[in-house]
């Protein structure tokens, strides 16, 4: 089955013709089919066939284009603490993707405390949720139902929607496009023979473009962007890391250490013997960006996005430690989210998040305060 998933992967990056009874060839078909379906929908929404829901308040949604990490997790966690900054009272939003409370929904947190875990929210929804002050997190595959909660409970200006460029049945007042400027639209197929979830051409829908992942360098907009991004607002963004760190013995409240000590000051890790694992969109970036911090990477182990870590995973981790000498293992924010407490190394635990920033930070937040319009407003 891992031998398939590996098949189907190097062929959705594939930049090759699909020749024919291939593996390109049978994906390029369904594809095909996918697109059909993807097409009417969009044209019946276009239309108002199908009908568009609306919340009685300023909804922001977040998503993307394609498969992957684009950075929606840190864009709506800078987005939330922006607009709090500015005044607006907000909630977010989630699918709560593979949690428990993803069909049904539910909260996850009121702003002051957690109510629930991983399991029951997903794992970047929790993380949100661990991260953000003050601001509420709910979770449900229906973004309606999930907004009328929102509202009930909280009564917010503004609510963000996490990952909800295809939720097209619930109106929203601003669309956020996220691409990643390395490779906007894969090799331009509609999954599963590419990486797009709908046409290139369904940017258009989009209120702004946010170029994702670029280097703190880039000024220029890709040029296969640019061809069909004009009239948009275009928004530069790129990562910084910092990390903090669990120690072995460590007996803090797990959910509390997400807010540990911060540090983006690499040089401490600089020539440690470290064990690696993370099971996001895309492992090989993270392992190159631990190999920036010139640590010593003794075993990586990749692993699927969202995948549920099991004791026999983390005993082969814990193994690799052992047999290696490793001094220290290192993970994504996102993973240890989804890890919960039970699992604890014979090392000190290295957790790495990310944070996305915005080149030019003053002009994107006039472009949401117009946009927004008047705050007295929102609520209706």
């Amino acid at each position: 089955m891992n031998a398939i998933r590996k098949k189907i992967e190097k062929a959705m990056y594939s930049e090759e013709k699909s020749r024919f009874f291939s593996v390109e060839f049978f994906l390029l078909i369904a594809s095909v089919f996918y697109g059909v379906i993807v097409r009417i929908r969009n044209a019946l929404y276009g239309l108002r066939i199908f009908k568009q829901k609306r919340l009685q308040c300023k909804v922001i949604s977040i998503g993307n284009i394609a498969v992957g990490g684009t950075g929606k997790t840190p864009m709506t966690i800078c987005l939330a603490e922006k607009l709090t900054t500015l005044g607006y009272k907000v909630v977010v939003i989630s699918r709560g993707y593979k949690g428990k409370f993803e069909k049904k929904g539910g909260i996850i947190s009121n702003g002051k405390e957690m109510l629930t875990g991983p399991d029951f929210s997903g794992d970047e929804p929790f993380l949100m949720a661990a991260k953000l002050k003050n601001i509420p997190v709910v979770v449900g595959q229906n973004r309606y139902d999930a907004g009328l909660l929102a509202i009930k409970n909280f009564s917010p200006d503004v609510i963000i929607l996490d990952d909800a460029f295809q939720h097209i049945k619930l109106f929203r007042d601003i669309d956020l496009l996220l691409l990643d400027s390395r490779r906007p639209f894969g090799n331009f197929h509609l999954i599963p023979r590419g990486i797009l979830r709908e046409p290139a051409a369904s940017i258009k829908r989009a209120d702004s473009l946010i170029l994702t992942k670029s280097s703190i360098d880039d000024t220029e907009i890709p040029n296969e962007i640019k061809s069909i991004s004009r009239g948009y607002q275009v928004f530069i963004a790129y990562n910084t890391y910092y990390y903090y760190k669990i120690n072995k013995d460590d007996k803090i409240e797990w959910t509390a250490s997400f807010n540990n000590e911060s540090s983006n000051n690499y040089s401490s890790l600089a020539g440690k013997k470290a064990v690696v694992f993370s099971g996001i969109a895309w492992n090989e970036d993270f392992r190159k960006t631990v190999e920036d911090f010139k640590c010593n990477v003794l075993n990586f182990f990749g692993f699927p996005d969202h995948y549920r870590y099991s004791d026999n995973d983390m005993e082969n981790i814990m193994l690799s430690v052992k047999n290696l000498g490793a001094e220290i293992v290192i993970t994504t924010e996102k993973d240890y989210a989804r890890m919960g407490e039970k699992f604890r190394f014979p090392v000190e635990l290295i957790v790495v998040g990310v944070k996305l920033c915005l080149k030019d930070d003053h002009l994107f937040n006039s472009f949401i305060r117009s946009r927004l319009g008047n705050k007295n407003d929102h609520c209706v």
